[in-house]
């Protein structure tokens, strides 16, 4: 399954905010989840792309080991 939700640009204009959200859209859709490992996210990131993708999470001090949860922060829940 291949559910490319990046698009095709060079991996140098993605910033980690840009990640952080499109992850954060993936685990929404339930197609990945909070608890899998950030390398997960590689499957939905064209290859050519993926180098620019880890240096930038590892530039914010994210391991590809780390998980997805670790990645997006606390969840704010609106019906508290």
């Amino acid at each position: 399954m291949n559910t490319q939700i990046f698009p095709t640009v060079s991996s140098y204009g993605y910033n980690f905010d840009f990640i952080r959200d499109e992850i954060r859209a993936l685990v929404e859709k339930g197609v990945l989840s909070r608890h899998q490992p950030i390398y997960s996210v590689a499957q939905f990131i064209p290859a050519r792309e993926w180098a620019g993708v880890e240096k930038n999470l590892e530039e914010q001090d994210f391991l590809l080991r780390d998980s997805i949860a670790d990645l997006l922060g606390a969840e704010r829940w609106d019906n508290d």
